[in-house]
């Protein structure tokens, strides 16, 4: 894997909510065309809404769209240590150049669990494991002592982090100074962060997919070091991230985006769900949208 911008993909569903192989080949294919440099299968794929099997089918599919243009991670995270080591198992024989896991979040685990939860993960592979901490939208946030542990064991070729618990900034400064800056760490949250957290160090962001070209845009424009530029697309990307205010609501926005951009054919998410799109909403989308990609152009 190199430094840069690895999407997290939607999963476009058809009216049987199955994967749209069809459509899922458009995504890819156009978001390696805007500069990804990987692919991320993660929660807004909707894997919590996927049984097990059907998560196995979401990657075997996506390595087999990829044919070896670029690195696929996917997402192992599980209720149960048992659950999550199988999957992870059968991502690493099926391809996937490295994992991600969130911890189980249906009830609270002490931090000796967690780490063993890690550790039998890990310990389980060959490939990278990327600990994700998605605790702005669902569960509780993880200790520094427990990513300093997990890295002092493992080292950063082994365990990478994708710490998304607020404040984003100063948690992974914390990251970085336990570990003497040595830690390979993710930005997430669809780059809202990535301004703040660019100058830690940063090995690459995990965005979702609507707005890839303008991520790129800002990655790109960050490396340079055009600060101004970069915060100017940046205060254009969190408007659109302040409507993204929970996990559905993230699926719900980045599936009308890639439908206006005609990628994808259909916003049909999984159910039940807790937020949907309006009219009045969608009409200010479509403005900040415009203006964003007069700024990127």
């Amino acid at each position: 894997m190199i430094r840069g911008v690895y999407p997290v993909i939607q999963m476009p569903l058809d009216v049987d909510e199955n994967i749209d192989s069809e459509v899922l080949a458009k995504e890819i294919d156009w978001l390696l065309g805007e500069g990804s440099v990987g692919i991320v299968l993660a929660m807004v794929s909707e894997v919590l809404r996927f049984s097990h099997d059907e998560r196995r089918e979401q990657w075997q599919l996506t390595l087999k769209l990829l044919a070896g243009r670029a690195p696929l991670v996917a997402s192992v995270g599980a209720e149960s240590t048992a659950i999550a080591v199988r999957l992870a198992k059968f991502a690493e024989i099926d391809g996937a150049a490295a994992l991600m896991a969130t911890p189980p979040t249906s009830f609270p685990a002490t931090e000796d669990e967690i780490y063993n939860y890690y550790r039998s993960i890990i310990d389980s592979v060959k490939i990278p494991v990327i600990v994700q901490d998605a605790s702005n939208y669902m569960g509780q946030p993880l200790s520094i002592s427990l990513y300093e542990k997990l890295l002092s064991e493992y080292g950063n070729k082994r365990v990478q982090f994708k710490p998304e618990a607020k404040p984003v900034k100063d948690r992974m400064q914390e990251l970085q100074n336990v570990a003497q800056g040595q830690a390979l760490v993710f930005e997430g949250q669809s780059g809202l962060d990535l301004i703040d957290t660019h100058p830690l160090g940063l090995f690459g962001t995990m965005p979702g997919a609507d707005i890839i070209w303008a991520i790129v845009k800002l990655w790109n424009v960050l490396e340079a070091g055009e600060i101004d530029r970069a915060q100017k697309i940046h205060a254009c990307v969190a408007r659109l991230v302040g409507y993204q205010i929970n996990l559905d609501a993230y699926v719900a926005v980045e599936k009308y985006l890639l439908v206006k951009q005609g990628i994808f054919t259909s916003t049909k998410q999984r159910g039940p769900v807790i937020f949907k799109l309006d009219e009045k909403q969608k009409a200010e989308i479509d403005q900040i949208f415009a203006e964003l990609k007069a700024l990127c152009s």
